[in-house]
């Protein structure tokens, strides 16, 4: 019996997945609305609780009112970050090239269940806590995968990016327009960032480089989010 529960909670955890990589691929404005909601909520909570458990290593003396003041600050860095995350998710996914989305969202899920899978181990073996290990953690290292696979997309180069700009931009671009120019501008600057790093350092070495450096680092937040979600849900479950 305990191998089928597991079994079914791999299939719904791969489920989960595969519906939050659609769900951007297909609905990008709801996506965002949702990852906005999942950082607030979550991060209100989880900011708020870590300040309180920060102050000493901050204050010689901690500030009149404490929970006042973890609560004004925490909701406030909550607030910001989630703003971003929404933005950053629906950048992630809106465009006009289908094929390219297409290609994101398959790398998108690949580097989720790799969180997932990372949540799992540290719950197991260390009994960390997925809400709050990931949430203050993953980000980085998740960032860091997804750009990676990211540098496998063809970049259009900046003399072609040019052309685009002069002959296929809109003066008033849509939004989902604007948005497939700057992934394409992101694509272009790794890779002249990648060429120039070639020139001191291993062409793989300087992939990796260009990588670190790429703005496609801050979707790993977003990616943190989920991952530490459905772990949470996992976990709850008795995976």
């Amino acid at each position: 019996m305990r191998i089928i529960l597991n079994a079914i909670i791999m299939a719904l955890e791969v489920a989960a997945i595969g519906a939050v990589a659609w769900l951007g691929l297909h609905e990008p404005l709801l996506f965002a609305g949702l990852t906005f909601a999942v950082a607030l909520g979550l991060g209100i909570s989880l900011e708020v609780a870590r300040l309180k458990n920060e102050m000493p290593f901050y204050f010689d003396r901690a500030p009149s009112r404490v929970a006042l003041f973890a609560g004004i600050v925490g909701t406030l860095e909550a607030l910001v970050k989630a703003v971003l995350a929404g933005v950053v998710g629906l950048l992630t996914f809106l465009g006009t090239d289908t094929e390219r989305l297409t290609s994101v969202a398959i790398i998108f899920a690949i580097v989720l269940f790799i969180g997932c899978n990372v949540v799992h181990v540290l719950t197991r073996m260390l009994q960390a806590r997925p809400l709050r290990w990931g949430y203050f953690r993953l980000a980085a290292p998740l960032g860091l995968t997804y750009s990676a696979g990211l540098t496998m997309l063809p970049s259009p180069g900046l003399t072609e990016l040019a052309k685009r700009v002069t002959f296929d931009l809109p003066e008033r671009p849509s939004l989902a327009e604007g948005s497939e120019f700057l992934f394409l501008l992101k694509q272009s600057f790794d890779d002249v960032v990648e060429r120039i790093l070639g020139v001191v350092f291993d062409p793989g070495v300087a992939q990796a480089i260009s990588a670190v450096v790429s703005v496609n680092m801050l979707s790993g937040f977003v990616l943190a989010l989920y991952a530490v979600v459905i772990g949470e849900a996992v976990r709850r479950m008795g995976g």
